[in-house]
């Protein structure tokens, strides 16, 4: 399964892909957490006491005079798959975790590792982990082909107007791109009878999972705790479980 989390910021993505690729790998699958969004969020939601965890510097090289191609680069012999292996964090229950690095301000070193980043989702192989991806908030990921490794979008929208807007920016964004992956809704904080109809109708999307309104969720967030860990048999948790189950029975992979 490979799969990338989008939808307007706050609306709760970083929460259910965390607790998705937990969830997933408790299956017995071998998976890899992306985080791409520069916000921290990811690492919270997967358990890990950190929000910056970026490819070291020795791990990159500028491209020699006279070469075409991004201005940084893994360096000679280090592939993607490697890596993942060597800078990759260990997460709760075997999820192994790469990021894109966070804003801290105008820093060349950020620069070299999001290169760095890019490149490794771009070489992923094809058959040795399941992706769960964190991508920014928003509609620009149209803008730059979403992430090479998704073979699905899974868009996170809230039953409330500016999610609902950008959600349908997205889905059009997306129906209008030749190799756009496949986008399935996620209706979120769901509290009434017809808000996944709501988000349905606005987005033109099969919806494939509702996650309801959370006091235990949004405990966890506010805790900085993977909701995995803080409320394991929470109902958000539980859709959650339902919607992992639902992807991986399915062709959506």
């Amino acid at each position: 399964m490979r799969v990338a989390f989008v939808g307007k910021g706050g609306a709760g993505k970083s929460a259910i892909a965390g607790t998705f690729a937990r969830l997933l790998a408790r299956s017995g699958r071998p998976v890899l957490a992306l985080d791409s969004d520069p916000m921290p969020g990811l690492a919270f939601s997967l358990g890990l006491r950190t929000s910056d965890a970026a490819i070291p510097e020795d791990a990159v090289e500028e491209r020699a005079q006279g070469e075409t191609g991004p201005r940084y680069r893994l360096r000679a012999g280090l592939s993607g798959a490697e890596a993942v292996d060597r800078y990759a964090r260990e997460a709760p229950d075997g999820v192994r975790f790469l990021q894109f690095g966070k804003l801290r301000g105008q820093e060349p070193a950020m620069m070299r590792s999001q290169m760095a980043f890019r490149q490794i989702v771009q070489d992923l192989p094809e058959d040795r982990w399941d992706v769960v991806g964190d991508l920014p908030g928003g509609p620009r990921q149209a803008a730059f082909g979403w992430a090479p490794y998704a073979r699905t979008l899974l868009l996170v929208v809230e039953p409330m107007t500016k999610s609902l807007l950008t959600g349908r920016r997205i889905a059009r964004l997306a129906a209008g791109m030749k190799s756009a992956p496949a986008v399935l809704a996620v209706v979120n904080r769901v509290r009434e009878p017809g808000d996944v109809e709501r988000v349905k109708q606005a987005t033109g999307l099969e919806v494939v999972g509702a996650v309801p309104w959370d006091e235990e969720l949004a405990e966890a967030e506010r805790r900085t705790l993977a909701p995995i860990d803080h409320a394991p048999a929470s109902p958000a948790v539980r859709a959650i479980e339902s919607l992992v189950h639902e992807l991986a029975g399915e062709s959506h992979r």
